[in-house]
């Protein structure tokens, strides 16, 4: 055979390509730890698509859908909140909607962003997460006292106290919320 047709691998300098050749790494060096899968997993499915709500003196501020039918904007609106427009806030005017129905607002895809006056906020957070827990309390203070005093046909009651029972006498004052 012919000289000139003989490969030989280590003309030129050059070494065999399996030594040039990167050792393979095995299929368990690749794997993510448990806890980088669960920061993956925490980032994928709970990371915020809207920017912090910029502060405003006086005003809470939060963002609403213009999607949601069980909360549309009309029902916020007859509340008392009103639109947050870009000159309110600087350094958000590059989500100012341009033209259109909203034009001048600050949104980001279907959520507009509101403020509403803090005393109102406080009246409706008051309402909402004080004074009605404490009508359901009374609800079942009165279902407590009729149970203690539920007998049986031959006149036994039917129920008792055990321990010190429910203490429904504390009187608390309806926190600042924020």
């Amino acid at each position: 055979m012919d000289e000139r047709l003989v490969k030989n691998v280590l003309a030129g300098g050059r070494e065999p390509r399996a030594k040039q050749n990167k050792p393979r790494q095995g299929a368990d060096d690749n794997l993510l730890s448990k806890r980088e899968k669960r920061r993956l997993f925490q980032n994928e499915f709970m990371q915020e698509a809207l920017p912090k709500a910029p502060e405003i003196p006086g005003f809470h501020v939060c963002w609403l859908s213009t999607t949601n039918t069980y909360d549309p904007i009309h029902k916020r609106t007859r509340l008392g909140y009103t639109p947050v427009t870009a000159d309110e806030v600087p350094g958000n005017e590059h989500l100012r909607v341009k033209e259109g129905e909203h034009a001048g607002l600050i949104c980001v895809n279907e959520m507009m962003l509101f403020k509403l006056p803090m005393d109102v906020y406080q009246g409706y957070m008051a309402e909402v997460h004080h004074y009605m827990p404490l009508d359901e309390e009374e609800k079942i203070q009165v279902q407590q006292e009729q149970l203690l005093n539920a007998k049986d046909t031959s006149g036994r009651k039917l129920g008792q106290i055990e321990g010190d029972g429910l203490n429904f006498d504390l009187d608390v004052d309806a926190p600042t919320f924020e």
